[in-house]
């Protein structure tokens, strides 16, 4: 049992697990907002299996991400410690992981309706198709979005079973967003990407413009969430969310200098957590009212 319990522990840091905090309360918005525009409260089945595919998809995408960068991570200084390279975790337990966790991803869309279960092979298509991308493509950190983008309009089908302008408006809020702070995260590995021959925007732009590009990014997800208050009840709450939000975005890159990267974990860990924990509540708040 306690081996047991010492190989889940090493899994879920593999795939860090907490950081499910990212994307997890757009997907809750996204139930929000579908039942504003139905009415009538979801199910607590419905929100239990929006969590399973939550929870299903980004643990199977992290894990196939780990498998995949293995080699590139034990060559990486910042990297070699993560749990494949360093072998805490093997491959066969990796794979084991990844796919019960896509298993569990495809069961939940079949619970919630028929086109969750149709459009869950178009998500993992590019759930999967991320981890290869930084081998051919500096827009790596777009289809990270896109792939994040997907738990908001996600929740929206599982609820209506169908796809309107505020699931999509939030979809594309997320998108930036996740592309955004994935720039940031890149800035660690630049020379290391230049020296193997990976793509990112921070190898081909260099620092000062990715930086720029970021603030563009985050832009474009404040101006995306004010669009929700057209054509839907969201209201002055929820206004306020987004003020909240917009102040920690230009707290997190007052944080992160061209010439100082010394505090680039508070801005990606800290700060987006707050962020999206905070849109939530808000728009909670304003469902309610």
């Amino acid at each position: 049992m306690a081996v047991l319990i010492e190989k889940t522990r090493d899994l879920l840091e593999m795939i860090k697990f907490s950081h499910t905090v990212f994307a997890f309360p757009f997907a809750l918005m996204g139930v929000i907002l579908a039942s504003m525009e139905t009415g009538a409260p979801p199910t607590l089945a419905q929100i239990f299996w929006i969590c399973v595919a939550m929870v299903g998809a980004r643990s199977g995408a992290m894990g196939l991400n780990r498998i995949i960068d293995a080699r590139i991570d034990a060559r990486n200084p910042r990297t070699a410690q993560r749990h494949i390279p360093a072998g805490k975790i093997s491959t066969k337990e990796a794979w084991v992981f990844v796919i019960a966790s896509f298993a569990l991803l495809l069961l939940a869309a079949w619970m919630l309706n028929p086109l969750c279960f149709y459009l869950a092979p178009v998500a993992l298509f590019f759930l999967t198709l991320y981890s290869f991308c930084k081998r051919f493509t500096a827009l790596a950190h777009l289809v990270l979005g896109l792939c994040l983008a997907a738990a908001p309009l996600g929740a929206w089908i599982a609820l209506r079973g169908d796809i309107q302008w505020p699931a999509m408006a939030l979809a594309l809020a997320v998108l930036f967003w996740v592309a955004g702070f994935d720039i940031f995260y890149a800035l660690q590995d630049v020379e290391f990407d230049r020296a193997e021959g990976l793509h990112s925007i921070p190898a081909r732009l260099g620092i000062r413009r990715s930086l720029l590009l970021v603030r563009a990014f985050h832009g474009m997800m404040i101006f995306l969430l004010l669009l929700l208050l057209f054509g839907t009840d969201l209201g002055w709450i929820y206004l306020l969310g987004v003020g909240s939000a917009t102040g920690m975005l230009i707290y997190e890159h007052l944080l992160v200098k061209p010439d100082d990267l010394s505090r680039l974990d508070a801005a990606f860990f800290n700060m987006n957590g707050w962020i999206s924990v905070t849109l939530l509540l808000f728009t909670l708040m304003d469902a309610l009212a």
